[in-house]
């Protein structure tokens, strides 16, 4: 019997689109303007000398620091002080109401049957944790946080190492065997695997391709913590 689910958020929980369409976007167009407007705000310093120190530039200026931002967003990459500044750029957005963050209905509807059956849920996620407490607290079905009982990002480890999954058992105390991890990514369920974790692809609108060595579901409604 499972006990503990770990679930991805991107093409999991919430629309893919969501966040190439609506939330990369957004922090590409307004991250010149946010880093001019508070640069000095000791958060942001820390975050755009992260930048300066991987691109072996202490001294760049707001406007190569935020071209070298950009460049990283176009490039999807996941870099630690650029999703620490997407986070606080996201957040204007969902206090302005510029956007809410997706959920799937039938996601909402299993976690939240999940979390009354008393299943821990937990989330692991490329994005920061303050991206994810902001995607569940501003979400299509309104503040969502209560179900869950614990956030990772990549400071735990990299999602495609075996090491960040066991890394996440110890914190949560949990043993693999009675712990679910779902994704729509196949190397990250390999790794997850391979800690001896149980997996499930979440395999929505048949768009995951690769060869699959896991339990795989169309949805939320598939998923059974029995078998």
């Amino acid at each position: 019997m499972i006990k503990a689910v770990i679930t991805d958020i991107e093409g999991t929980i919430t629309d893919i689109h969501f966040v190439h369409k609506v939330l990369f976007p957004y922090s590409r167009e307004k991250m010149q303007s946010f880093l001019l407007e508070n640069q000095a705000e000791p958060d942001v310093m820390n975050a755009l000398n992260e930048v300066g120190e991987i691109i072996g530039d202490k001294t760049a200026n707001i406007n190569t620091l935020s071209q070298q931002l950009i460049q990283w967003i176009d490039e999807d990459k996941k870099i630690g002080p650029l999703k620490t500044l997407q986070g606080m750029i996201w957040l204007e957005g969902y206090h302005q109401g510029q956007f809410k963050g997706h959920i799937y209905d039938d996601a909402f509807v299993i976690l939240q049957k999940w979390h009354q059956e008393n299943v821990k849920l937990y989330v692991y996620s490329s994005g920061s944790v303050k991206a994810q407490d902001l995607l569940f607290q501003y979400s299509t079905f309104g503040d969502i946080r209560y179900l869950f009982s614990g956030y990772f990002d990549t400071k735990v480890g990299p999602k495609k190492e075996p090491q960040s999954y066991q890394a996440i058992l110890e914190k949560i105390d949990a043993f693999a065997e009675e712990t679910l991890f779902l994704s729509d990514v196949i190397a990250e369920l390999d790794a997850a695997k391979e800690s001896a974790m149980r997996t499930c692809l979440l395999n929505r609108d048949n768009q995951v391709f690769g060869e699959n060595k896991h339990k795989e579901c169309q949805s939320f409604y598939e998923i059974d913590l029995r078998g």
